[in-house]
């Protein structure tokens, strides 16, 4: 049986930030497969699988808006939090008309991809039962079908939501638009294909009742071409570096 699954997505706007774009926000012109995993974790999500991207296709033209945003340039402090709890004092708050920083963005508006993707046992907590692998099929494929999820499912940042995930038995290659089916074979340079945690996903206390988790981690990079609006990542994960 095939664990695999193909939906369509869109959305107003989409931000995947260019890592090297630290103050301004700069979206890459496609999808991280790294994105496109957190998307599907909203749908359904437990440490026994993970999600593996294999293909991406961009259905609408690769189009551009400059944005302002208030953002809030600070962060809690944790020391302040533990001093609160423990009855210290301490003032474990930020207020944003004092934080507030406004800053530019470039996204993308107006964005519909097809996702092609399957999961995989991590052997993390697996189930005892033997057909674990077709009882996540089942939830998944159940969630999707009725539009269920954990939380809002977002393009790239959370103030980007997506507006529909729909099951697909294929994809439409002729709805995809001209101007993307004319620039051929396109060299998306290197691309972030993912944050690796260091842990594994593991706690590192191996506590799962009280589990910590590490806070290392990694960006793995992958040099992904899109061709008639195809990125086949599964052909380029063999690329992947650190």
């Amino acid at each position: 049986m095939s664990y695999g699954f193909k939906v369509m997505v869109d959305g107003d706007y989409a931000c995947f930030t260019r890592p090297e774009m630290k103050v301004e926000r700069v979206s890459y012109d496609v999808p991280t497969p790294g994105a496109l995993e957190g998307l599907l974790k909203s749908v359904y999500w437990k440490p026994a699988i993970r999600y593996v991207i294999d293909k991406i296709i961009v259905f609408n033209p690769v189009d551009f808006i400059n944005i302002r945003r208030n953002e809030v340039k600070d962060k809690i402090s944790y020391q302040a939090v533990k001093s609160q709890m423990s009855g210290k004092g301490g003032n474990p708050c930020i207020y944003t008309s004092e934080s507030r920083s406004q800053r530019a963005a470039l996204i993308l508006k107006n964005v519909k991809y097809g996702v092609e993707f399957h999961f995989e046992l991590t052997g993390i907590r697996s189930e005892e039962e033997t057909d674990a692998e077709n009882k996540h099929f089942n939830i998944i494929k159940r969630r999707l079908e009725k539009g269920q999820y954990f939380r809002v499912p977002c393009l790239g940042c959370s103030e980007f939501p997506v507006k529909s995930i729909t099951l697909a038995d294929e994809f439409d290659m002729n709805l995809v638009s001209s101007p993307i089916q004319e620039s051929g074979d396109v060299d998306l340079g290197f691309m972030s294909y993912q944050v690796r945690f260091e842990d594994g996903g593991q706690p590192v206390n191996n506590d799962w009742d009280n589990p910590k988790f590490s806070d290392k981690a990694s960006t793995v990079y992958y040099r992904p071409h899109m061709v008639n609006g195809v990125i086949d990542v599964a052909k380029y994960r063999e690329e992947l570096k650190c």
